[in-house]
This record gives C-alpha cells, sequence and structure tokens, in this order.
C-alpha cells in the first residue's frame, strides 16, 4: 500500500483530508468503497432510500481513468446490509466513465 492509499482508508468519502477528523461520523450510516481509485473509503449513505442504496454511486474524482469524471462502485446482487448506522454495505468498483 502506498501513501496516497494510507491516507484514503477509512476516510468519508467528500470530507477534507485536512479535516481535523476526516473518518466516520457517529450515528451515519457508510458504504465501504472496495476497489478502484476510492478503494478503502467510506461513503455517507445516511438517509438513502434502499432503492438507492441498491442502485450504487457514480461518485467524482480526480483519481479515476479520466480525471474530472466519475467512478463507478455497486453493491453485489444478494450480499447483506446491515441495518442502522456504521458500515452497513460495500460498494465493489465497476469502472470509471467520463
Amino acid at each position: 500500500m502506498n501513501g496516497d492509499e494510507q491516507l484514503l482508508r477509512g476516510r468519508v468519502y467528500g470530507r477534507d483530508h485536512d479535516d481535523p477528523d476526516p473518518g466516520p461520523l457517529p450515528h451515519h450510516t457508510y458504504a465501504v468503497l472496495i476497489g478502484g481509485p476510492l478503494d478503502g473509503l467510506l461513503l455517507d449513505i445516511t438517509g438513502w432510500r434502499p432503492e438507492e442504496v441498491g442502485d450504487g454511486a457514480a461518485l467524482p474524482t480526480e483519481l479515476g481513468q479520466f480525471p474530472g469524471g466519475r467512478s463507478v462502485y455497486e453493491p453485489r446482487q444478494g450480499e447483506p446490509r446491515a441495518p442502522g448506522p456504521g458500515v452497513s454495505c460495500r460498494y465493489y468498483y465497476c469502472g470509471d466513465t467520463r
């Protein structure tokens, strides 16, 4: 794991790395991102409806194949989700888009 990858692990997507605590907040629900340029980040899915959680996310990033593009992450069908706060599910990298 290189230095950039270590910087990302356990951080919440969208929170500034200069934030004194870029980690998860209590009483929030997260999906952990697996693989791809955002591997190890947590995506805050607090307040998302179940169908939204099931759709996954296309996340803007400068780290993907297309600078200024998006990295697509989706849950695996049939993989269980934990209810309540904390890490609820996993989203797996599917590729990058412009």
